[in-house]
C-alpha cells in the first residue's frame, strides 16, 4: 500500500526535545514537572494518532534530507517501530510520575537536570523507532548514548563517574568502532542504507564477508547487552532507579534489540539469513548470553543487580525469538519488547519503592518487608510472573510464541534452553518473594515502622502491574503489531 506522507513523526520526535520551558521553570518545580507531563501526554497521542494507519498495514514516512544516493536522514512508521514507540511513549508518563516521588522522596540535588536528559533520551528513543534506514537510527542511537549519560552520572561521585566511563567507553566506543564501519561496508555492498522488507544486501555477496558483518552489527549494537559485551549494563546500576527503569524497560537495552531486529529483518532478510545459516549462529550466541545471564543473577544480593543481569538475559530471548527465523518466533521475539518492558519496569519500580521507604537494596535485608510493604511486594510479584513467563501476566504470552517458534525452527535444543531459563528465572525471583511474605514473625528485619513508598512511587508500580495483568488477557495492539512485522 501506498505510504502516508506525514510530518507526525517528526512532531513526535521533537515535542520532547524541547527543554527549554523545563529549565525555565528549573525554580518551580511543579511547573516544571507539569510541562514534562505536558510533553510526555502530547508525545503519547501523537504516536497514537498514528496507530490506525499502522493497523491497516501502511507506513507514515516523513523524509527531511538526502544526504547521498540511497543516504537520507528520514522517518518511517511502521507495525515495529509502532510497537516500540506505543511501549516508550506511555512508559515516559508513568516514569516521569514515578520520578516525583522518587526525586523528591531523596530530596536528590539536580533534578531538573534530570528531567530535560529525560526528555531528550525519550526523543532519541522514538526518533531510533521511527528510522526509516541506518543512517537515521545510528544518528538517534548515538543521541541516546550521549543524553543518558548524565543521567547515569547523576550522583557525580567517584562510582558514578567510573561507571559513566564504561558506560560511554562500551555505548560509544563499539557503535563507533563497529557499527560505523558495519554501515559504511553495508553501503559499498548495496548503495544504499534504506530498510526494506526483504533485506538490502545483496545476496550474491560473499557468505564469509556477510557472516563476519552480521556479528559486527550484533556486537557493535552494544545497548542489546549481548555477552561478552554486557558489562557496562550492570555497572550502570548507580543511577537513580527511575534511570535504571529507563535503562532496562523502555529506552537504551530496548534501542539496543530493536536495531539489532532491524538489521536481521531488514538489512539482511530472513531469506540471506536462512540461506547462509546464519539465524541459527545468532540464536546459540543469544542462548549463551540467556543461561550465562541467569545463572550470574542467582548469585546477586544487591536487588538492583539482579534485576541487571536479569534484563541481560531478557534481552537476548528478542534477539533469539528472531533469529529463529520462524513466523512464531519473530512474533514472539517482537511482543516481548512490550511485555518485558511492563514487567520489568514494575520490578525497577518496587526496588527504588524499597530504597524511598527503607534505605534498603539488598535482598538479605528484606525479609519481613512484604508484611509492611504488602502493595508494593504484590506488584513485585506480578512483575516476576511476567519475567517468569507465568499466567496471569503478559510475559507468558511472549514465551508462549516462542517456544511454538522452536518448534517451527525445529530447534529442540533451543526449547530446552527456553524451559531452563525460566526455571532459573523462577529460582532467582520467586524467594524474594518468598521472604517478604512468609518468612517468621521473629525472622523479620521490619517491624512496623516501615510503611509504603509515597503515592507519586506507589501508584505507577500499581498501574505498570495491572498492565501486566491486562495484556495477558487483551495483548491488543501489541500482539497485532508484532504479526504485522513479522515478515
Amino acid at each position: 500500500m501506498e505510504p502516508l506522507y506525514s510530518i507526525r513523526p517528526l512532531i513526535a520526535v521533537l515535542v520532547s526535545l524541547g527543554v527549554v520551558p523545563i529549565l525555565i521553570s528549573s525554580r518551580n518545580a511543579n511547573v516544571r514537572e507539569a510541562w514534562t507531563f505536558v510533553a510526555a501526554g502530547l508525545k503519547f497521542l501523537i504516536v497514537l494518532s498514528m496507530l490506525p494507519t499502522v493497523l491497516e498495514g501502511r507506513t507514515v514516512v516523513c523524509t527531511l534530507a538526502e544526504v547521498l544516493p540511497g543516504v537520507a536522514f528520514r522517518l518511517r512508521v511502521d507495525a515495529l517501530g509502532m510497537l516500540f514507540a506505543l511501549v516508550a511513549s506511555s512508559l515516559w508518563i508513568i516514569t516521569s510520575a514515578y520520578s516525583i516521588g522518587y526525586m523528591r522522596g531523596l530530596k536528590e540535588h539536580s533534578q531538573t537536570r534530570y528531567f530535560c536528559f529525560f526528555a531528550v533520551a525519550l526523543s532519541a528513543t522514538i526518533g531510533a523507532a521511527f528510522s526509516a534506514n541506518l543512517f537515521t537510527l545510528y544518528l538517534f542511537y548515538e543521541m541516546l548514548s550521549f543524553a543518558t549519560y548524565p543521567l547515569v552520572t547523576h550522583h557525580q561521585d567517584a562510582e558514578a563517574r567510573r561507571s559513566g566511563r564504561k558506560y560511554l567507553l562500551y555505548i560509544v566506543g563499539a557503535s563507533i568502532g563497529l557499527v560505523l564501519p558495519a554501515m559504511v561496508l553495508s553501503y559499498h555492498l548495496s548503495g544504499t542504507l534504506e530498510f526494506s522488507g526483504q533485506g538490502f544486501l545483496p545476496r550474491s555477496g560473499s557468505p564469509f564477508l556477510l557472516g563476519i558483518l552480521l556479528f559486527i552489527f550484533l556486537f557493535g549494537f552494544t545497548k542489546a547487552a549481548i555477552m561478552p559485551l554486557h558489562a557496562w549494563l550492570p555497572a550502570a546500576m548507580v543511577a537513580p532507579t527511575p534511570v535504571s527503569a529507563l535503562l532496562h524497560a523502555v529506552a537504551v537495552v530496548k534501542v539496543g534489540v530493536f536495531c539489532i531486529l532491524r538489521v536481521l529483518t531488514e538489512v539482511f532478510g530472513l531469506d540471506l539469513l536462512a540461506s547462509l545459516h546464519l539465524g541459527t549462529a545468532v540464536a546459540y550466541v543469544a542462548a549463551f548470553t540467556i543461561i550465562v545471564a541467569s545463572l550470574i543473577a542467582l548469585t546477586q544480593n544487591e536487588l538492583k543487580r539482579l534485576l541487571a543481569f536479569s534484563t541481560i538475559g531478557q534481552l537476548s530471548y528478542i534477539v533469539l525469538g528472531v533469529a529463529l527465523l520462524s513466523p512464531k518466533g519473530l512474533t514472539g521475539g517482537m511482543v516481548h519488547i512490550a511485555m518485558h518492558a511492563f514487567g520489568k519496569i514494575t520490578l525497577f519500580f518496587c526496588a527504588g519503592a524499597i530504597f524511598v521507604a527503607t534505605g534498603k537494596k539488598h535482598i538479605s535485608g528484606m525479609v519481613g518487608i512484604g508484611k509492611q510493604m504488602p502493595v508494593t511486594m504484590a506488584a513485585f510479584f506480578v512483575g516476576a510472573l511476567s519475567v517468569i513467563g507465568l499466567p496471569p501476566a503478559g510475559g507468558f504470552l511472549s514465551k508462549w510464541y516462542l517456544v511454538l517458534g522452536t518448534l517451527q525452527a525445529h530447534q529442540w535444543p533451543l526449547l530446552v534452553i527456553l524451559l531452563v531459563s525460566s526455571l532459573l528465572n523462577a529460582a532467582y525471583f520467586f524467594p524474594i518473594v518468598y521472604r517478604a511474605f512468609f518468612c517468621q514473625e521473629a525472622q523479620s528485619l521490619f517491624q512496623n515502622t516501615t510503611r509504603e513508598a509515597p503515592l507519586w512511587c506507589l501508584v505507577p508500580l500499581v498501574i505498570t502491574a495491572v498492565c501486566s495483568i491486562v495484556l495477558f488477557f487483551s495483548p491488543f495492539p501489541f500482539l497485532r503489531l508484532a504479526e504485522l512485522a513479522a515478515p
